[in-house]
């Protein structure tokens, strides 16, 4: 496995009028790293790819590969492979010379463009079709092109601006394993663009959580998942119940009839402040004991069920269990709820 190149992003601000679509962004990544930057439409994702490869100008920081910086450096000659949505393969070539475009355009010779574009296409399943033109080819087939033909040029960095988006859910599955798939066994640097929160945890090392071109968090998906930095995180990342909390204390919240430790995390509150409680659906038990609330819906989604429980007060709270726990419980049922967590996520009202 080869070894790949680190990234540095230092100090990213680029706008567009008055909008600022990064500010001060900075992330440091690692040889052969696959991070993910995740987050809600507009908030800079893409515009961080696109600085990276050379497409878009910023106005202050710089951002380098092993330590070069790269400001100054036009796009063509940065070597980095980039795979859009879009699959934006040229119509009237087909597989094979799709493929070897960007090694014709570098000068390389027909011997050596055949050699890789066959190499990348036994990589990417396409072997069988390098006859084909892109008008015969599925979704799923077209995009194997695209990222068959940006590592035939052997980029230092490989960049996937949501790749599998326009694709239907189960050759998105397949699609997202084979990139994580070759990803690992070519060590290539990658950075992944996504608004799919089960996509970027699966797929990554790392997550970053942008919101309006700042940087929330870089973490591991677990670590992100379990240990939010800010609010905005633990609302984005995964499903969160907004319940009412009442603080008994700087760091204490009483929670549907719970007393539980506040996270450090969360923004300074005051004894008998009345806030919000954030609560993962997951972590959540019931009981049939003395039930007060009633569960008024029952999904069953495979290995969970998700029920919504009425807690009063138009509190509406979700619950998921394991199917084989969650036979025991059905719309109708009165239930207490007991949250089994250390601590909690809480909101000013």
């Amino acid at each position: 496995m080869k070894q790949g190149n680190s990234v540095q992003f230092n100090e990213i601000t680029r706008t567009f009028g008055s909008v600022v679509a990064l500010r001060n962004f900075s992330l440091n990544i690692k040889p052969g790293e696959l991070v993910t930057l995740l987050g809600p439409s507009g908030c800079g994702k893409t515009t961080a790819l696109r600085v990276l490869a050379g497409i878009d100008k910023f106005h202050t920081g710089s951002v380098s590969i092993n330590g070069e910086n790269l400001t100054s450096v036009p796009a063509y000659r940065r070597n980095i492979g980039m795979v859009f949505q879009a699959y934006s393969l040229f119509p009237n070539m087909t597989v094979a010379e799709n493929i070897s475009y960007g090694l014709r355009m570098r000068g390389q010779s027909s011997k050596r463009r055949r050699m890789k574009s066959d190499e990348t296409m036994e990589l990417v399943g396409m072997s069988s079709l390098a006859s084909r033109m892109p008008s015969e080819l599925s979704g799923g087939q077209q995009q194997r092109v695209a990222l068959a033909r940006a590592l035939a040029i052997e980029p230092r960095v490989l960049l996937l601006d949501e790749p599998l988006s326009a694709l239907d859910a189960q050759i998105r599955l397949q699609l997202r394993e084979e990139i994580r798939r070759l990803q690992r066994a070519l060590g290539i640097t990658t950075i992944f663009v996504s608004h799919d929160q089960q996509e970027a945890m699966s797929i990554s090392d790392r997550v970053g959580v942008l919101n309006h071109g700042v940087l929330e968090q870089i973490d591991t998906p677990s670590m992100l998942y379990n240990n939010p930095k800010s609010n905005f995180v633990a609302e984005f990342v995964g499903l969160n119940n907004r319940v009412p909390g009442f603080m008994t204390a700087h760091r204490m919240v009483q929670v549907l009839g719970q007393n539980l430790n506040v996270s450090e995390t969360s923004p300074f509150t005051q004894k008998g402040e009345e806030v919000c409680v954030l609560l993962r659906p997951e972590t959540i038990m019931l009981t049939k004991e003395d039930g007060q609330f009633r569960i008024i819906s029952k999904s069953f989604l495979g290995s969970i069920t998700r029920f919504e429980i009425d807690c009063g007060n138009e509190n509406l709270v979700a619950v998921e269990l394991g199917s084989a726990v969650a036979k025991d419980f059905d719309t109708g049922d009165f239930v207490n709820l007991f949250i089994n967590v250390d601590n909690v996520m809480v909101t000013k009202l």
